[in-house]
């Protein structure tokens, strides 16, 4: 089965193959040589999800003013 490129992956998507691989790593499912390539591939997602949330905080950043704002539940859930 051929992987989707991490680059191609949104962050959900990323962040639920990296899920899966560590559920298989844990339940101890997977071979010596496949356990390797799956850290790899999970610390990949792993470095492509955390570039997406700095990304995302950039935006914030620069949506305040460049200044960060503490935001409770309830203004984000317009109450």
């Amino acid at each position: 089965m051929d992987q989707i490129p991490i680059a191609d992956l949104k962050f959900e998507a990323a962040l639920a193959e990296l899920e899966a691989i560590v559920a298989s790593m844990e339940g101890g499912q997977l071979e010596l040589e496949a356990s390797i390539a799956a850290w790899r591939r999970g610390m990949e997602l792993m470095q492509h999800c955390q570039a997406q949330l700095a990304a995302a905080e950039s935006q914030i950043r620069l949506l305040e003013n460049g200044e960060l704002r503490t935001i409770d539940r309830a203004t984000l859930e317009g109450e």
